[in-house]
């Protein structure tokens, strides 16, 4: 089990994780040996999120989410399998506690009489700055 906060907690039964060899510089021991993790997580259909959670961590994942809602975590930042392994979890965990914190919903603030003295203001002088700049009226 990997435990997210008190209330919710995965078991590992619901994470897949492969081993793929890692792309870019490292010479011969990146062609060799598989390092990079691939994590995946059915966050669509897991029981262990509530309803709420589960909508903002996918949202939250964008592009990380697949079209079934499968989130794929790719690791390859270290040079050992078991740090890489380490690192997928704890980025899928830290997905998953931002996805636990509700938006503030926002409340709704009706401009200060300050603010719309400054506005009428603004605008006043930029009506006489343009007043100014015609031609004068003949009588």
């Amino acid at each position: 089990m990997i435990q997210i906060t008190p209330a919710i907690a995965i078991a590992e039964s619901e994470i897949t994780l492969e081993f793929v060899r890692a792309s870019g510089p490292g010479g011969q021991n990146v062609n060799k040996v598989a390092t990079a993790v691939q994590l995946r997580f059915d966050a669509r259909n897991s029981p262990s999120l509530p309803d709420g959670v589960r909508e903002r961590l996918v949202r939250i994942a964008g592009k990380q989410v697949t079209e079934e809602g499968v989130l794929v975590i790719e690791a390859r930042r270290f040079r050992t399998q078991e740090r890489n392994r380490q690192d997928a979890i704890d980025r899928l965990v830290a997905l998953i506690l931002k996805a636990t914190q509700e938006p503030k919903a926002r409340r709704s603030t009706r401009p200060t009489a300050a603010s719309k003295r400054r506005r009428l203001e603004t605008k006043h002088r930029q009506s006489e700055k343009k007043r100014l700049r015609q031609p004068p009226a003949e009588e």
